[in-house]
């Protein structure tokens, strides 16, 4: 490394990190963040209304230690949640469940809930669209796959099945969501082709 003066620094290669080929620019960011800002990018460009869903909370305890702040010492969930994002696309309800798995080989089903599962098959049958979003983050991969596939792999559950989604099936049911910038999770794009072409 040149310095401005023109020396040398000499330079430890056992402290010199490894170049890869890989592309770590997603690292550190939970799936929720990436909806969250692509959501914002959709909003921005006017290209759809997608929002998350906010918990509904009951507050039972604040703690006052002075007139100008307040502080929530104990609350309790008011009721189960449905999913976690909602919104209008090209004239079209949306909702949908986001879910984040280190897993390598399978979709845990115990990550979704009944009543979750329940709300997406009411939503599809009023003419809404429902999907799940999961990602595999030890690999970086992120996958829509539409309800209706979910409800498939549940009733299989019930009926005494497999208690979860293999990896290899949600690459083939599924849909990759491409990674980018802006639009960091790009799920309108899959969309596109799923339900829209």
């Amino acid at each position: 490394m040149n310095y401005p003066n023109g020396q040398k620094k000499a330079v430890n290669q056992h402290q010199m990190p490894k170049q890869s080929n890989k592309i770590y620019s997603n690292r550190g960011m939970s799936l929720e963040e990436d909806i969250n800002i692509t959501n914002q990018y959709y909003l921005d460009m006017d290209k759809a209304v997608i929002h998350k869903k906010p918990t509904p909370v009951q507050i039972v305890k604040v703690n006052y230690p002075s007139r100008s702040a307040a502080v929530i010492t104990e609350a309790y969930f008011k009721q189960a949640s449905t999913t976690d994002y909602n919104g209008l696309y090209r004239g079209k309800y949306v909702d949908f469940e986001a879910k984040e798995t280190k897993n390598k080989t399978v979709f845990p089903l115990t990550n979704v809930h009944e009543h979750q599962l329940k709300h997406m098959k009411s939503i599809v049958n009023h003419g809404g669209i429902s999907f799940i979003i999961i990602r595999f983050s030890i690999y970086e991969e992120t996958f829509l796959l539409p309800a209706e596939k979910l409800f498939e792999y549940w009733n299989d559950k019930l009926k005494g099945g497999m208690k979860s989604i293999p990896y290899k099936e949600i690459k083939e049911q599924g849909y990759m969501i491409p990674l980018q910038y802006q639009a960091r999770v790009d799920y309108l794009s899959v969309m596109d082709q799923i339900y829209f072409s």
